[in-house]
């Protein structure tokens, strides 16, 4: 999919047009991009009504797009170097290879609050996201999901390259994403054992605020479920973005604060895989 759309990007996104020339040209670049995911899903779905070894096929596909581990081990390696004996150095060595954000000037509390962000943040994208859309549509959704979450992540941003051409993409992203960073709050609750309210009524109060229409969901919940205070102000690429404040805990998230999340993200995991397994059960019954 990366490859496919570094193609397309080199293509149609041309700097020496206006950004109105720019901006349709990346309409029409992501509905190319999309095309040919549309129709390998929908191939894959028919052979798994038709083949008998397809439908193996279909599960091991489906079963390679939530990012579940990749993103627990990431997470953990923060949390590992925050421990170890250069905590500063190699936490934010660790920390960088899941934020977008500046590492070079956090601390310790700041590279713990954002490997924490992180976790929340793709426990919606890369997670409940791809999960819950092959639910409701099959491997087509799961397969449309992963290539627009994709293209978000590689042209869905605010700078002179991508305003225009990766307008469409991140809009898209935003759309396809606000459900599951919904359920996600509800998964973070359910798996916050007595602090469920918590994580709950964070969620609603301080979600609204965050300066992403999904992210601040999942973020808000796990500051609620950790009694922590999590996002703020951040530094892309050497402009500072002020962003909301997610939870009215401790700002000085640690070590132990990670793997703490880690935990809550592991029960998270379990809470969704059961849902899903209800669903399916109730759609076998059906």
């Amino acid at each position: 999919m990366g490859a496919w759309l570094q193609r397309l990007e080199a293509r149609f996104n041309k700097p020496e047009e206006d950004f109105a020339r720019r901006r349709l040209m990346g309409f029409a670049a992501l509905a190319i991009y999309l095309a040919p995911v549309l129709v390998i899903g929908l191939l894959l779905q028919t052979l798994s009504d038709t083949a008998t070894i397809a439908p193996i096929l279909v599960i091991l596909i489906a079963a390679s797009l939530p990012a579940q581990r990749s993103l627990h081990v990431h997470v953990k390696a923060v949390a590992d170097a925050l421990a170890g004996g250069d905590p500063l150095v190699e936490g934010r060595r660790a920390v960088a290879m899941i934020v977008g954000r500046d590492v070079a000037a956090l601390d310790q509390a700041a590279i713990a609050r954002a490997a924490i962000e992180s976790l929340a943040e793709n426990f919606s994208d890369g997670v409940v996201a791809p999960l819950l859309w092959t639910a409701i549509f099959g491997l087509t959704g799961g397969l449309l999901h992963k290539a627009i979450n994709t293209a978000d992540s590689m042209i869905g941003h605010r700078n002179a390259r991508y305003d225009a051409f990766g307008f469409a993409a991140a809009k898209l992203d935003d759309l396809i994403n606000a459900p599951p960073s919904r359920v996600s709050v509800l998964l973070l609750a359910a798996a916050s054992g007595g602090r469920w309210r918590a994580a709950f009524d964070t969620a609603l109060r301080d979600a609204p605020h965050h300066r992403s229409p999904n992210a601040g969901w999942p973020e808000a919940a796990m500051a609620g479920a950790l009694g922590l205070k999590l996002a703020g102000a951040r530094v892309y690429g050497g402009v500072s973005v002020d962003d909301a404040f997610m939870g009215d805990g401790r700002a000085e998230a640690n070590a132990d604060d990670v793997v703490r999340a880690l935990a809550l993200y592991r029960r998270a995991c379990w809470a969704n895989g059961a849902g899903l397994a209800v669903w399916a059960l109730a759609a076998i019954v059906a």
